[in-house]
C-alpha cells in the first residue's frame, strides 16, 4: 500500500506530531508499504525540498513546504507530490495549529479541494478545539467555536474514509458534530533502544519533557513522602529533555524536602530512552483527561513505566471516564501500585492502522 502522510512541520525533534508521523512511516515501511511526508507549514524549511530523513535506520521521503509560501504554490508542490507518488491513502496529520500559528487554518478546507485525484482520506485527529474544559475562558470559548467549523469542514471537504484519534474524550466529542472515529493510540518520539534496566539505590521518578504550568507538584511531593515507607529504596527525581521554566520551581520545592534529584537536560534518544527504563515511575504534568495524547506518556508506556498524572485541574464539560493504567494525583489520597504497563509499541500501532484503513 502506498501512503502519504500530511503534517505541519517534519523537520525531526521540533514538531511532536512530525516526530510521531515519521516514527510510524519508518514502521510502516520495514512491513512492506511505500511512505512517503509532506510537511504543509514547515517551520524549519527556507525552501521547499524533498529530503531524505532516516529513523530506525529507516530511509524516508519528506516533502517540504515552508510555512511562508504562497498558497498557490503550496498547491502545486502538493499535487506535484501526488502526482509523482500516486499514493492510495492521505492521511492528514491534524493540529489546528500545525497549520496556522493562530490556531485558525480557515484556509484549509479549500485547499483540501483543489487537490487533484481519486484518493482515499485518513485523517488523525491529534488535537481538536479549545475549550472543551469547563475551566475555559471566554476568549478560548470564543476560538474553539471557529475551530469546531474549521474540522467540520475539513472532514468533509476531503469526505474522509476513516478518521482516528487518540483518546475516546475526543472521540466523544468528534461524535458530537457527526464525525465518527476509532481510537489509535500514538506512540512515543523515543525508541526503546535501551537493551537492560540498570541497578539503582533509588526509587526513580522521572519528569521527561515540558511541565506544564498549574500542577500540584508539592502537595504530590508532600503525600509521597508520607508513605515513602512502601517503597524499598530512598526516593529520587530525574528530569530530563526540554523542562521548561517550571524547573526551578520543582527543584526548590525538592530541596526544601530534601529529596534527591538530578537534571540532565536534553539529551541523545538513547540516553532517553535508558533513563526512562531505569526509571520505576514516569509524571505527567499533561491534563489527565489530555495524558492519552501526550508524545511523553506514550514513551512512559513504551518504556514499560507506570504514569502518575500530576496536573492542573482540567475537566472535560462532557465524556469523563477513568484512563486505565494512569494514576491519577488527588491531595491527600495519593496511592501507588506498580501494575504491569500493557504493551503499546510502533509495530502495533502501524498494524492497527493499516488494518483500520484496509476495511474502510
Amino acid at each position: 500500500m502506498k501512503i502519504l502522510f500530511i503534517c505541519g512541520s517534519a523537520e525531526p525533534g521540533k514538531d511532536g506530531v512530525g516526530d510521531y508521523t515519521r516514527r510510524l512511516s519508518g514502521e510502516l515501511i520495514r512491513i512492506g508499504h511505500e511512505v512517503q511526508i509532506l510537511s504543509l507549514c514547515d517551520h524549519q524549511a527556507n525552501q521547499c525540498i524533498r529530503e531524505k530523513q532516516v529513523i530506525e535506520n529507516t530511509t524516508i521521503l519528506a516533502n517540504r513546504i515552508p510555512i511562508q509560501e504562497s498558497e498557490s504554490q503550496r498547491l502545486l508542490f502538493t499535487q506535484e507530490t501526488l502526482n509523482k507518488f500516486q499514493p492510495d491513502w492521505i492521511s492528514l496529520q491534524f493540529v489546528p495549529y500545525s497549520f496556522n500559528p493562530k490556531g485558525l487554518p480557515f484556509w484549509m478546507p479549500s485547499f483540501l479541494k483543489k487537490i487533484k485525484g481519486n484518493y482515499n482520506w485518513h485523517i488523525m485527529f491529534h488535537e481538536l478545539w479549545l475549550a472543551i474544559d469547563a475551566e475555559s475562558s471566554f476568549r478560548h470559548k470564543c476560538i474553539g467555536k471557529l475551530q469546531q467549523f474549521i474540522i467540520r469542514k475539513v472532514a468533509k471537504s476531503v469526505d474522509a474514509k476513516n478518521v482516528t484519534t487518540q483518546n475516546k474524550l475526543y472521540q466523544y466529542y468528534l461524535q458530537s458534530h457527526k464525525i465518527k472515529a476509532e481510537v489509535l493510540p500514538i506512540c512515543g518520539n523515543i525508541p526503546l533502544t535501551a537493551l537492560e534496566k540498570n541497578i539503582s539505590a533509588f526509587t526513580q521518578f522521572v519528569l521527561f519533557g515540558t511541565i506544564h504550568h498549574g500542577a500540584p507538584f508539592e502537595d504530590f511531593i508532600d503525600d509521597l513522602l508520607k508513605i515513602s515507607k512502601q517503597f524499598d529504596k530512598p526516593i529520587k527525581f530525574v528530569f530530563i529533555g526540554k523542562n521548561g521554566p517550571e524547573l526551578d520551581s520543582y527543584t526548590t520545592i525538592l530541596e526544601s524536602k530534601n529529596v534527591d534529584y538530578e537534571i540532565l537536560g536534553i539529551q541523545s534518544e538513547s540516553v532517553i530512552s535508558q533513563v526512562l527504563l531505569d526509571s520505576d515511575y514516569g509524571i505527567s504534568t499533561t491534563p489527565y483527561f489530555q495524558t492519552e495524547k501526550s508524545g511523553v506518556y506514550a514513551a512512559y508506556k513504551e518504556h514499560q513505566l507506570n504514569t502518575i498524572s500530576v496536573s492542573r485541574n482540567w475537566t472535560p464539560t462532557k465524556g469523563h471516564y477513568t484512563i486505565p493504567q494512569i494514576i491519577k494525583f488527588e491531595k491527600n489520597n495519593l496511592e501507588i501500585n506498580a501494575t504491569p504497563v500493557q504493551e503499546v509499541n510502533v509495530n502495533n500501532i502501524a498494524m492497527q492502522f493499516i488494518n483500520s484503513i484496509s476495511i474502510s
